[in-house]
């Protein structure tokens, strides 16, 4: 899709995290961006920015209702779907609205794009998929069995575009993120991600809490590199990546202990107090992964990713953009 096309491409979840940021890339690019959401988990302040802008439109609707779904797709060649409950510690506690939002508004999403006859549908998985599987680094090919409701519905997400695309034709791309943080992460709520939930504690010279022993591992990834794989799956002319998932990390393997030592040396150039500031290890949680690295070489070769941003820098622009809005 060229830039300056008046036609928009729709990004659902559009005010969320990832959502807000890849609203900003495209607009910047020169796109039309029409953003659907029902702010149940995101903020307003996250678009206020783009809002009244003439190449933005933002809807307020619901993924749960296919004639929201209907009128979002409407005039449109692209949909990004973002839109999701996210958190496994969530969709063990609430199963039943994970599915509803997971799974009944993707497929709701889904159909409503192949009526539309998008050309183009690119959603949202997870590294969540992999479950049990023990293998390192994580390849598309090898799934384990999941561990939560959110893996299940990550996972039949993909069952589903799959099945879409030798079905139907549609031309879907499945992006399997793994930790994602970066500005706009919200620190607050049970459900908050741990590099956000990290930086809230160390600012209010609290200590953070980590689950178990701090040895789980992650491939946390910047959200410049998540939005830079929607771009790329969105205008990728490679034939072997219709109706493929793929991998969107950085590809390195950070331990949580590690991780919490990086943000306390980052955050005592603002606040020498936080380098004395200890971890609190608390129980581990029912769902989680133990560790977790990602393959990207197939995203490279078919998607054109190539992440530019690892941890340390992408925390050098998180961390400032925290201090401001929460110190």
């Amino acid at each position: 899709m060229s830039t300056g096309d008046p036609r928009p491409i729709l990004v659902t979840g559009g005010s969320g995290f990832i959502g807000s940021h890849l609203c900003d890339a495209l607009i910047a690019a020169g796109h039309t961006v029409r953003c659907l959401d029902n702010f149940a988990t995101s903020k307003r302040s996250n678009l206020a920015h783009l809002v009244g802008m003439d190449r933005f439109q933002l809807v307020e609707g619901d993924i749960r209702d296919p004639e929201d779904c209907r009128a979002a797709v409407d005039g449109v060649e692209v949909v990004l779907h973002l839109a999701a409950l996210g958190s496994v510690p969530r969709s063990i506690a609430e199963p039943l609205n994970s599915h509803a939002t997971n799974l009944t508004g993707f497929l709701n999403m889904l159909e409503a794009a192949r009526l539309a006859e998008v050309k183009r549908f690119v959603y949202a998985s997870s590294s969540s998929v992999y479950g049990d599987s023990k293998e390192l680094p994580k390849r598309e090919e090898h799934v384990g069995r999941p561990l939560s409701p959110y893996a299940v519905t990550k996972a039949t997400n993909e069952t589903y575009a799959r099945l879409y695309t030798r079905l139907h034709g549609m031309h879907t791309i499945g992006l399997r993120f793994f930790n994602v943080f970066g500005e706009r992460q919200d620190p607050e709520g049970p459900y908050a991600a741990a590099i956000p939930k990290f930086i809230k504690a160390f600012l209010g010279h609290s200590a953070p809490q980590l689950h178990g022993d701090g040895l789980q591992s992650r491939d946390f990834t910047y959200v410049g590199n998540a939005v830079q794989a929607v771009i790329c799956a969105m205008v990728t002319d490679k034939p072997g990546a219709k109706g493929e998932v793929f991998n969107v990390a950085f590809g390195a393997r950070t331990t949580l202990l590690e991780l919490v030592d990086h943000l306390r040396t980052e955050l005592a150039r603002v606040d020498p107090a936080i380098a004395a500031i200890p971890v609190q290890h608390v129980p581990e949680r029912v769902g989680d992964i133990r560790d977790s690295l990602a393959d990207i070489s197939k995203a490279r070769a078919l998607l054109g990713y190539a992440p530019a941003f690892d941890l340390q820098q992408g925390m050098q622009r998180a961390v400032p953009w925290y201090v401001a809005h929460w110190q």
